[in-house]
């Protein structure tokens, strides 16, 4: 759609980001491209959703301005973490065209095991530390198998990813790295004792 809404889509959280407008363009052009470019599966236009919170407030920080146009795509929870993989990898001529394409989620978050006491406070449980340290070292392992696969990772990752929606889209940021390209991560900090922002880019 040309002007997507921000979305407010959580509930028990301060009045300031129910506040919070991102009136950043959409792009009607793009969203068609991605369609026809992903044969795999069948690939629905939205023209009501808008922009909801795992959009807006990761790329608010990333453009203030809201004067870039942005394409929101869903995750089909029916696919299997294999079939995610490879429909990412569907998406990789977007990235010759200069398309900057952003998993927004979280390595660890079990939102039932935080402590609300502290949320603004830099910690982790050892099962949550565990499964950040060892997420990282698979992904500069290029180990995208095991990411894959990650069900059968243990009691750590079990704890880490009670549900998929927030480690899926890891998932595409790995099927749209090529083998020569590298990975750093930033914002390593694992807060509340069950959440990590732990981010990562190709480079």
């Amino acid at each position: 759609m040309e002007n997507p809404a921000t979305i407010h889509d959580f509930f028990g959280f301060p009045q300031e980001l129910f506040e919070v407008q991102y009136p950043a363009p959409g792009s009607p052009t793009l969203a068609t491209g991605i369609k026809l470019l992903i044969k795999s599966t069948e690939v629905s236009l939205d023209y009501t959703w808008g922009l909801d919170h795992g959009a807006w407030s990761v790329i608010k920080h990333l453009y203030p301005d809201a004067d870039i146009p942005i394409v929101e795509m869903s995750l089909d929870v029916n696919k299997t973490p294999q079939q995610h993989y490879e429909l990412a990898q569907e998406l990789i001529p977007l990235r010759e065209k200069s398309v900057l394409i952003i998993g927004s989620g979280n390595i660890v978050h079990n939102l039932r095991k935080v402590d609300w006491r502290k949320l603004n406070e830099e910690f982790a449980y050892d099962w949550a530390m565990e499964a950040n340290e060892k997420i990282k070292k698979l992904i500069l392992d290029d180990n995208h198998q095991a990411l894959i696969d990650f069900e059968t990772q243990g009691a750590a990752f079990q704890l880490a990813i009670p549900s998929v929606e927030h480690y899926l889209p890891l998932l595409y940021i790995l099927g749209l790295k090529e083998k020569n390209e590298s990975i750093s991560f930033f914002n390593d900090k694992p807060i509340a004792g069950a959440l990590s922002m732990t981010s990562l880019k190709i480079e």
